[in-house]
């Protein structure tokens, strides 16, 4: 199947490069940006980037520059054109390499923020995993895993800089406890849920490094109406 250009929701001519072979951008993709404080002149990174949706929704909100992670040729291909439609290449740099390789390129403590929308589920003998490989590493931790990630965090993070994620949440036990062997205080939790009366399926964390002990939780954030359509404040972050 050829590459396709749809319209980032909501956000007034941005574009966005995807393959119905693989995979599309997620609502996940949208609300982490959002949950992010930002301000201007930041140092950002986006691990796992995929095509790239969430550098794209940060820079509409900041004027850092950020760079944008991703291992898979094909999707790293899709981020490139993506940023180049955009004419965000002044803004946005895509590299193509192994998150676990990113300290060998970078000083430490040299980021304000990282973001990070990983593969969700651990991979295991009995997995349950996907023929087409490149879903597969999207989605299972095949070739990096929530220790690299925070380890890995925590060595490019600033002291007191953040590491945002977006995560499941019958795993947030194990993310608290990997944050604070690296040293990183989770600040503010966000339990979102696919409707109002259904359980939470997936968080947002705002970790910082060597933050003080404090935890806010915020109010919970519901996705759809009982119709199935997205409810006013999802809508809103469609918005610049």
């Amino acid at each position: 199947m050829e590459n396709v250009v749809n319209d980032l929701v909501g956000y007034d001519n941005l574009k966005i490069v995807q393959n119905n072979e693989y995979f599309n951008f997620s609502l996940e993709s949208i609300l982490l940006p959002r949950f992010c404080v930002l301000r201007n002149n930041m140092k950002i990174m986006d691990l796992c980037t995929g095509n790239a949706p969430i550098p794209l929704v940060l820079s509409q909100f900041t004027n850092s520059r950020i760079i944008g992670v991703e291992l898979q040729k094909e999707i790293y291909d899709l981020a490139k054109e993506t940023i180049r439609i955009n004419n965000l290449e002044n803004r946005i740099d895509i590299l193509n390499m192994d998150v676990k390789d990113v300290i060998k390129s970078y000083e430490t403590d040299s980021f304000d923020l990282i973001t990070c929308n990983p593969p969700y589920f651990k991979y295991l003998e009995s997995s349950n995993i996907n023929q087409n490989e490149i879903k597969s590493i999207a989605r299972h931790e095949i070739k990096v895993n929530l220790e690299d990630i925070i380890s890995i965090s925590k060595k490019l993070i600033k002291n007191n800089g953040s590491l945002v994620l977006v995560h499941r949440t019958e795993r947030l036990s194990e993310i608290i406890e990997l944050l604070n062997k690296n040293n990183m205080e989770a600040k503010r939790i966000r339990f979102i849920y696919p409707k109002e009366g259904e359980d939470s399926n997936l968080v947002l964390i705002d970790a910082h490094k060597n933050g003080k002990i404090g935890l806010k939780v915020l109010p919970p954030l519901i996705c759809h109406n009982n119709d199935g359509s997205y409810t006013k404040e999802v809508l809103d972050m469609f918005e610049r």
